[in-house]
């Protein structure tokens, strides 16, 4: 990498950073629960059938994560955060781990585990109840609350994915962690940024579709490299 000055950064992360705090990514075989896969549940369809079925798996999920903390990565983040003028994290993941670490300007693409979204009125809540009081829980409106987090057949909010798409198409540097990149949208952001002029650079315990396209690749986990990418660029960042 040349000593050039990055005036603007974006980043990108996955599972793969959370994972590292513990947090199950809960697809997969390893991500069974009872008889159910995520992509079973984590739908509107679902919801609609069995509300009550979908939040017990969430109040599952909530149970878990609550007692996951964030790690060396999600404190870098905070820190390359307060440092640079120009910066946005975009995360594909729901587990608020960011926000946790105190990471302030986040664009969640997938939403938030803990927040609710009445059913009636889109209305929007903050629930960090660790195990929910009512299973389904309800609004005081009288319809239902359903977690507000971006179901499989559902679209992303048009306005976080509109930011996330100016915040990679105006950095220097882009930063992709612990992410698959092969899950669109948010696979084509590196691509997007790479193709007007950002350095890329790729953190992940394996090699990605985004890995040849990447100018750096740095395999190994997001905990223990990002912390020493960060003192390798600090000089450069910003």
């Amino acid at each position: 990498m040349t000593q050039q000055g990055f005036g603007s950064i974006a980043v990108l992360t996955g599972a793969g950073i959370s994972a590292e705090s513990g947090v199950p990514t809960f697809r997969g075989e390893n991500g069974l629960w009872r008889q159910y896969r995520a992509e079973e549940l984590a739908t509107p369809w679902a919801f609609q059938r069995d509300p009550t079925l979908v939040w017990e798996w969430y109040d599952w999920r909530r149970g878990l994560i609550a007692s996951c903390a964030p790690n060396a990565a999600h404190q870098t983040l905070v820190e390359m955060d307060r440092r640079c003028q120009n910066f946005m994290l975009v995360t594909q993941n729901v587990d608020g781990l960011h926000q946790r670490a105190g990471s302030e300007r986040v664009l969640e693409l997938h939403g938030n585990i803990w927040q609710v979204r009445c059913t009636e009125e889109n209305t929007v809540f903050e629930n960090h109840d660790v195990p929910l009081h009512q299973v389904p829980p309800g609004c005081s409106c009288g319809a239902l609350l359903r977690p507000h987090v971006v179901w499989f057949g559902e679209t992303l909010d048009p306005e976080t994915l509109g930011a996330a798409y100016r915040a990679v198409e105006g950095c220097d540097l882009m930063l992709v962690v612990g992410t698959s990149a092969v899950v669109q949208p948010a696979a084509s952001l590196p691509a997007m940024a790479k193709d007007r002029g950002a350095y890329l650079i790729e953190i992940n315990l394996e090699k990605t579709p985004l890995s040849a396209y990447a100018d750096e690749v740095i395999l190994g986990a997001a905990a223990e490299e990002l912390p020493k990418l960060w003192l390798r660029l600090e000089e450069s960042l910003c």
